[in-house]
């Protein structure tokens, strides 16, 4: 029987935000933590991290998120720790893993979008996998999105990438078509020729659909939710934890660049801590209390809110579309082939 009070669930652990939100978590005495990585070597970066916190209880689950089938095992193996007493219920499911194309695009075996399967469909299927295995008084998902959701964003415009009117809204309908051209890549596809796209801005328009259809989980689960006397108790939201300098971002860039890029984070995060730049350390300090803090704006139930480091921020007006919101859900159903046996959600089709 566990000792500890809660279990928090981690994935992509091993980035720069997840080491940070890490070094965070071994300061609770009464948290057990599941970090989720991708691969052996991925692993090995936690474990160093972990080197100095010797006492602190956590796992290393092996999570590749846009290989369905390794989404099951890791969230049956995490719910039969919680069945059996071995670990508290889940407080916190943080999905903060993310993968963004640059350059090229790659395709899962299934022949869906690497950033789709990884950032969006396979974090959705975990957190319905796991719903069961939630606190139900308290617990809370917390979703890590970021600006490029949202193409209006004027913080879109240092990269382009959404300056043409088509690129201006993500999904023209809610056909399925539509849907199926964002999962399987086809929508703003990368080009064979590098050389026509250097700066890879296709591969940030499909990194920002599959964060929009990510920001689209965090209302329409949250309405499911609520409408379920067992799971009623659970909150999910969002973060935007700005742009830091991780190995998603400084990806492709020079030495020259990186060294400059560094510096102007350095100041930026100080004269605006919410602002466009901000370090790791900060961001994890705002997902580490959007995950357990109670004082506003975020509450005893932050249900369905989203944030911008530690303020309220607006997600955008195509996140909030219902009737977009539900196709999304009923197509990814169909891409997960998940069926009622699956999950303890009542309203999960």
């Amino acid at each position: 029987m566990s000792t500890n009070k809660e279990t928090v669930v981690l994935t992509g652990a091993n980035g720069g935000l997840g080491i940070a939100i890490l070094q965070n978590l071994v300061s609770r005495p009464d948290c057990h933590a599941i970090y989720a990585v991708r691969g052996d070597a991925s692993a090995a970066s936690v474990r160093a991290a972990l080197g100095p916190f010797r006492h602190h209880s956590h796992d290393i689950l092996s999570l590749e998120l846009n290989h369905l089938p390794s989404v099951r095992e890791t969230a049956a193996a995490i719910n039969a720790k919680v069945a059996a007493g071995e670990i508290p219920p889940i407080k916190a499911l943080i999905l903060n893993a993310a993968c963004r194309e640059v350059p090229g695009q790659e395709l899962t075996d299934s022949g869906l979008d690497a950033a789709f399967a990884t950032n969006y469909l396979g974090h959705w299927l975990l957190a319905l996998l796991l719903l069961g295995s939630m606190d139900r008084k308290h617990g809370r998902i917390i979703v890590v999105s970021g600006w490029v959701h949202d193409p209006l964003d004027d913080r879109n415009k240092s990269s382009g990438a959404f300056d043409k009117p088509e690129w201006k809204h993500i999904l023209s309908d809610a056909s399925d078509s539509t849907i199926d051209s964002i999962a399987r890549g086809t929508w703003s596809p990368s080009l064979d020729d590098p050389s026509k796209d250097p700066r890879s801005l296709a591969g940030v328009r499909r990194y920002g659909a599959s964060k929009l259809f990510l920001v689209m989980m965090i209302f329409e689960l949250q309405r499911r939710l609520d409408t379920d006397p067992k799971l009623s108790g659970i909150s999910v939201l969002g973060i935007d934890p700005g742009m830091m300098p991780t190995k998603i971002t400084t990806r492709g860039m020079s030495t020259v660049l990186r060294t400059i890029f560094m510096c102007v984070i350095q100041v930026s995060s100080r004269i605006s801590p919410n602002g466009t730049f901000r370090q790791p350390s900060k961001s994890a300090t705002d997902v580490i209390r959007a995950a357990f803090g109670n004082c506003p704006p975020i509450g005893e139930y932050p249900k369905g809110i989203y944030l911008n480091g530690n303020e309220l921020k607006e997600p955008s007006e195509e996140s909030k579309d219902r009737e977009n919101r539900s196709a999304v859900w009923k197509t990814s159903i169909k891409y997960a082939q998940l069926t009622k046996h699956d999950v303890m959600l009542e309203d999960w089709a």
